[in-house]
């Protein structure tokens, strides 16, 4: 697969003077609330009607979706309203349902991405069709795993291609459900610049506060669009309650993103030098982040020498840590001044963390 002109083919043909907006309910729980919320997007940004049918939950038990009957729901939202209708599917019987109901956008979800049989059946039941498909990351970030579903695809003939960026799980907590690790969208970004890119803040955040802020770093970086969870009555939604915003959130904050336009060669200098500012402002986030995981296991080691009574500089340890760091950055590129500087200032940093803990 190489990138071309025409992947964005399906998106340009849309003609809008904003970012693709994908938004609808976590779930369809009832033909009236599909079609209430259908009506009150219908004169928005939002261009297509999202809302899951089948649901694959962590653990069972919860709500798994009503099935096949929400896809007639969808089917009657874009009769009356004239959207455009997006549900996920994970197998091939889900994808016959789908085309019978005529969805317009079929996306493949994260569980589904991480296994190359189960997309493989997907695409080939896809074979040479005309609908659009997206496909979420896969749930761990791998790169060539998200990579190799669209190839699977794209193998199939299937010419309307696109990804959803949706974060990545991680056993550690963060202020995120699922890590954005942005550099992994940047790097498929700078390979396929003409493939499609929707950022998916919903589950990235697990909750609305923050689904403004991750809209806005997506569009800094030059996402094509958005797939935003909306639900008129977002606290009592069946799933994923706390991520889902008002239809007239999204109205508002749609008006509030700042979404750059490149009209002349300076317009587009200062597009590309914000678009690698955003990505500098993300890889300094990580960096403050795992500089707080190093100071966290100084702490441990603090209180580990404070029981032993042993002293906190350790000079045989620190010149092999040194030495090693030294060789890994002129590998990356950084000179050996600039280690030494780092890792000193890291070090003393640490130390002063344990003589805190030491002498507390």
């Amino acid at each position: 697969m190489e990138n071309t002109k025409e992947l964005r083919t399906w998106l340009d043909a849309f003609g809008l003077g904003h970012p693709l907006v994908i938004a609808g309910p976590c779930s369809a729980e009832t033909e009236e609330q599909v079609l209430q919320i259908a009506h009150e997007l219908k004169d928005t940004d939002a261009t297509v009607l999202r809302a899951g049918i089948w649901k694959p939950r962590t653990r069972p038990g919860n709500f798994e979706g009503v099935g096949a009957l929400g896809l007639k729901w969808l089917q009657k939202a874009k009769q009356e309203t004239g959207m455009l209708i997006a549900t996920e599917v994970a197998n091939k019987d889900h994808v016959k349902l789908a085309l019978e109901h005529d969805v317009d956008i079929l996306w493949i979800g994260a569980r589904t991405t991480v296994s190359p049989f189960i997309v493989q059946e997907i695409a080939d039941a896809l074979e040479g069709t005309d609908k659009i498909v997206l496909v979420k990351n896969p749930v761990n970030p791998d790169l060539p795993l998200w990579l190799g579903a669209i190839e699977r695809l794209y193998s199939k003939n299937i010419k309307k291609l696109g990804v959803i960026h949706r974060g990545f799980s991680t056993y550690e907590k963060t202020r995120y459900r699922n890590n954005p690790e942005w550099q992994i969208p940047i790097e498929l970004q700078n390979r396929f610049p003409d493939l499609p890119l929707i950022c998916d803040p919903s589950h990235i955040a697990g909750r609305r506060d923050i689904i403004f802020d991750i809209c806005q770093t997506a569009l800094d970086l030059n996402f094509d669009g958005l797939m935003v969870e909306t639900h008129y009555d977002p606290d009592n939604a069946w799933s994923d309650a706390a991520q889902q915003i008002t239809p007239k959130t999204l109205v508002q904050m749609m008006v509030d993103l700042k979404v750059r336009k490149a009209t002349d060669t300076e317009a587009d200098y200062r597009n590309a030098l914000n678009t690698l500012r955003t990505q500098i402002d993300v890889v300094d986030h990580q960096l403050i982040e795992m500089l707080g995981k190093r100071m966290k296991i100084a702490d441990s080691i603090g209180e580990l020498k404070k029981d032993k009574n042993v002293a906190i500089l350790q000079t045989k340890r620190w010149n092999e840590i040194l030495g090693k760091m030294i060789l890994e950055g002129q590998e990356r590129g950084l000179s050996e001044e600039f280690v030494l500087k780092m890792f000193k200032a890291i070090h003393q940093e640490s130390i002063n963390h344990q003589e805190k803990i030491i002498n507390s």
